[in-house]
């Protein structure tokens, strides 16, 4: 009981350490934001909030890509696959590697060279002057907020679940949230603390942003960039170390035990049971993330309740509860003693017994011929009975992300701001470097949060922050939490940022001023600039108040869906001479519809929003496909450009 009480009270305390981490951390964020709308006063207006007059050096342009590009679902989504698939995502991430190249080497020079003949300052604005086409840019617009905004929701969630991990410990957080009024936690299906810590995110990330413009997104952008390095260079030695101890035998150390430890185990059981309390009329709480012990002996099992339930002498007790079964024997070891120093959630055997439903084990995975699925392809699976990663599936996963990322108009837009043709050179082999410091830690790190922390199965998307708690509480060190967790803050605030200017700029400028005010002042343009990203953001706060359960699965819808619109569409506008709109348009709207088919006809056969995958591959496969090849069809079926067109963007001028 004392260690348990000491437990408590090093939680509080590094509670209060990481909040006054985060609130630094806010301040530096504010006092760029600051800085950076002083930079507004005195020029173009739209030129430097939505680009910052195209004069980024090497280190800001690079850390600004690199950093809008790893997202929420660099450092949450991607941890929660790797912790429940294992080491098979190191394939999936290693494509990412190749983004750099494929982005600024594909598109980077002469996306900046088209932008600055146009004067353009969004995508869809390189996209309506390159074909003088009006409907273009409006199609390209439409798409891009249908897009950010699904992506968005997902992000504010990321933001909000790492806050709730941060600010759990502090009473003072957690006695305010309860003290909400019931009509207000009634908006929100996540819980009191979730819908404070969305406010307090969403309201931080929206201010800066609106505040700021572009300048204020890049910078905080590098200084979040360094954060994100620091953390998981922080990460990777702990995780090694204290995860090989767990895993200790008379054979290796460190890495080597962990996955000795991930070869011997298997997917948990996941299912439902009727939970009543152990002595009728006994009100008990269970709150979510519960551990219960059921049996005695060599027969005992462990199980893991999800959500919160309450049982009281009028609902004496709750049917179909989600549950999951833990099922290696050094897991369930694992979970007893961190119970017993105080580490883990409730434990609430005795209070509730449990009659269990149907319990399904994974496809892929449970089985004895299957032992070393975490460890080997194609990585356990709880549907497909071919694994996570069969061979066809890997190879077009690698291409997605490769390409997903190379068709994204947020990493289009980085591409119109670089200063010359130097600062892209030198910039690629900067973003190279730092993606492969970010990406190949993570994998390390979350294949050892799987021996660390048995049954996060049933809550994946807190993997990140929790790790961070656990790694710095076992050192002593809580206090530094603060700045572990500040990597994928980051990483969120600078997706979150770009996306809103995104938006912003797409209604302001493609909308507004392109096509209903073409002689609108310069203050009106201001004022309506900063409305639109505040009413954004403030939308994506509302629509994460009701989050979708998977944030990955949405960030891949989005990403895979934006590159299957527009990489076709962009890549024959910039390279090929012939192209017209009606082609380039065809492109983006049949890669719109392949792409959205897959997810539908998966939505159809009763898989929610796991896609059909044709021939075993990405959606963005047949997206992409069928994109080049109808745009390609379509163009030469139509007139040809106008000649002066055609000479303006691809003759050099005499």
């Amino acid at each position: 009981m004392n260690g348990l009480h000491l437990s408590l009270l090093a939680q509080a305390d590094s509670g209060n350490s990481v909040l006054w981490t985060f609130l630094i951390y806010m301040v530096g964020v504010f006092v760029i934001a600051g800085l950076s709308n002083r930079l507004l006063q005195n020029r173009n207006f739209l030129s430097e909030y939505f680009l910052g007059s195209r004069g980024l050096g090497v280190w800001a342009f690079a850390l600004t890509l690199a950093a809008t590009s790893s997202s929420g679902g660099s450092f949450m989504g991607f941890p929660s696959k790797i912790y429940t698939h294992g080491w098979s995502l190191g394939l999936w991430i290693g494509s990412y590697m190749v983004v750099p190249i494929c982005v600024m080497g594909l598109l980077g020079k002469r996306i900046n060279e088209v932008a600055r003949t146009a004067q353009a300052i969004t995508i869809p604005d390189v996209l309506r002057d390159r074909f003088r086409s009006v409907a273009f840019g409006l199609i390209s617009v439409s798409l891009i907020v249908f897009f950010m905004t699904f992506n968005l929701i997902a992000q504010f969630k990321g933001g909000s679940t790492i806050l709730k991990t941060l600010l759990g410990p502090i009473d003072a957080f957690t006695s305010s949230a309860a003290s909400l009024p019931d009509w207000i936690s009634a908006l929100c299906s996540q819980g009191n603390e979730y819908l404070v810590c969305l406010v307090v995110f969403g309201v931080a990330v929206i201010v800066y942003t609106t505040y700021g413009g572009f300048h204020a997104v890049v910078w905080t952008d590098v200084m979040q960039g360094v954060v994100m390095v620091i953390g998981v260079v922080i990460m990777l030695p702990l995780a090694i170390n204290q995860a090989g101890s767990v895993a200790a035998t008379d054979k290796g150390a460190g890495l080597e035990q962990v996955t000795r430890a991930m070869a011997k185990m298997v997917p948990p059981r996941k299912g439902t049971a009727t939970i009543t309390a152990a002595k009728a009329g006994d009100d008990v709480t269970i709150p979510s993330g519960s551990w219960i012990f059921q049996g005695t002996g060599d027969d005992q099992r462990l199980f893991k309740i999800k959500n919160r339930y309450d049982i009281t002498a009028t609902e004496s007790r709750i049917e179909d509860a989600e549950i999951w079964e833990i099922v290696t024997p050094t897991d369930i070891q694992q979970v007893r003693k961190r119970l017993e120093a105080g580490s883990e959630r409730s434990d609430v055997t005795g209070k509730v017994s449990l009659e269990l439903g149907e319990l399904k084990d994974y496809a892929y995975g449970a089985k004895p011929e299957q032992a070393g699925s975490y460890v080997t392809g194609p990585g356990p699976h709880r549907e497909s009975v071919d694994g996570f990663l069969p061979l066809s599936l890997a190879i077009s996963f690698f291409f997605m992300w490769a390409i997903s990322g190379t068709g994204q108009p947020s990493n289009m837009v980085r591409l119109m701001a670089f200063k010359d043709t130097v600062t892209l050179r030198r910039s690629i082999f900067t973003v190279a470097m730092y993606y492969s410091t970010i990406y190949f830690p993570l994998v390390i790190i979350f294949c050892c949060a799987r021996v660390l922390m048995p049954g996060m199965e049933s809550e994946p998307d807190r993997i990140m922050p929790q790790m961070a708690v656990e790694l710095t509480q076992n050192i002593g060190m809580g206090w530094l939490a603060g700045l572990l967790i500040a990597a994928p803050f980051a990483a969120v605030m600078s997706t979150v940022d770009s996306f809103l200017l995104m938006i912003s700029s797409a209604l302001v400028r493609d909308i507004y001023q392109r096509n209903i005010n073409p002689e609108a002042e310069e203050k009106k343009i201001k004022t309506l600039s900063y409305v639109i990203t505040m009413v954004a953001g403030l939308g994506a706060l509302l629509g994460a108040m009701n989050p979708p359960e998977f944030l990955q699965d949405i960030i891949v819808y989005t990403g895979s869906g934006l590159a299957a619109c527009f990489l076709a569409a962009v890549v024959y506008s910039l390279y090929w001479p012939r192209s017209n709109a009606q082609g380039c348009i065809a492109a983006m709207l049949s890669g719109f519809a392949a792409h959205l088919s897959m997810y539908l006809i998966g939505f159809l056969n009763g898989n929610g929003f796991t896609p059909y995958k044709l021939f075993n591959m990405d959606p963005i496969i047949v997206g992409l496909a069928t994109s080049f090849v109808v745009g390609f069809a379509v163009t030469l079926l139509t007139p040809p450009p106008p000649r002066d067109l055609v000479e303006k963007y691809f003759h050099e001028p005499s």
